[in-house]
């Protein structure tokens, strides 16, 4: 059971003058459960790679299945198995166009032909997930709410289907701090709570070592790195480098402090952690001395 890329390559507007290999021989598989993060420097393959996982591009060669089934074969297992896939765009709130937001969450669930006493439960439930008050917001139109309620209502949408795996293509784009901070920690708990797949592609490094178990590094149409979020970070910072990936500040400042001979720790790389670690490594130095 799980998404599985088998020597795909995709190339843009193939046989014209602008053609352009966008994918290289990939050959990759998401797990049930993973929390997957890719990333890479713009115009590395990650949009046109996650299109791939549910057919919404066919590759110009190599295959794609789901749960075992060819995405482009198999026409009625196919339209089957895709459907076991979400995916949130870039700016999703430009997806929004139904009159009210019950009506906009509500069109995924319908279109798989569910109840309606099936649809509100559900419309209800991914509100709550995405941290939206049914009873104010459920007959409002979408569009005489603010960029980051718009941002959430389509992630809804999304995650009312209930999909197997979830996609998400740069889901902060646009968003001020404090929306970005709700809308991944909104990810992460749906993470937990459904044990589902999530895979989310950024440019935020902070973020995705705090959120991914995995994390793959796309260049040139290529996947060079994947491993742990941690392994990555810490060991393999030329590549990353080489791929134009930064490291997270949080690590960058650790190595800072332990070249400078500040004896820290091995700790959780997040800020409370790290400050907790610096204080007990400043103790312990001045104990010392």
């Amino acid at each position: 059971m799980s998404i599985r890329l088998e020597n795909v390559t995709y190339t843009y507007m193939q046989g014209t003058p602008y053609e352009r290999v966008a994918l290289q021989g990939i050959n990759l598989e998401i797990k049930p459960g993973e929390f997957v993060g890719i990333i890479g420097h713009t115009g590395s393959g990650k949009s046109t790679l996650v299109q791939h996982f549910n057919g919404l591009l066919k590759p110009s060669s190599g295959n794609v299945r789901i749960d075992d089934i060819d995405l482009h074969q198999n026409k009625n297992e196919a339209k089957q198995a895709k459907k076991k896939v979400g995916m949130v765009f870039q700016y999703p709130e430009h997806q929004l166009f139904e009159e009210t937001v019950f009506a906009d969450i509500a069109f995924g669930p319908r279109n798989i032909g569910l109840s309606e006493e099936e649809i509100e439960i559900r419309v209800r439930k991914a509100m709550q997930f995405v941290g939206l008050e049914y009873d104010a917001v459920a007959n409002r139109s979408p569009f005489q709410l603010s960029g980051g309620q718009m941002r959430r209502i389509a992630i809804a949408g999304v995650i009312a289907t209930e999909p197997e795996y979830l996609i998400l293509d740069e889901p902060s784009a646009g968003l001020d701090p404090q929306g970005r901070r709700e809308i991944f920690s909104q990810i992460k708990e749906l993470h937990i709570a459904t044990g589902n797949s999530v895979i989310l592609v950024t440019h935020n490094m902070e973020d995705i070592l705090q959120l991914a178990t995995r994390l793959i590094v796309m260049d040139n149409g290529q996947v060079v790195l994947d491993n742990s979020p941690e392994n990555l970070f810490w060991n393999h910072q030329n590549q990353l480098q080489a791929a134009g990936v930064d490291v997270p500040h949080i690590i960058s400042l650790l190595q800072k402090l332990r070249s400078a001979g500040l004896k820290i720790g091995e700790c959780q790389l997040n800020a409370e952690s790290v400050a907790e670690a610096v204080c007990e490594a400043l103790g312990r130095e001045k104990n010392d001395q």
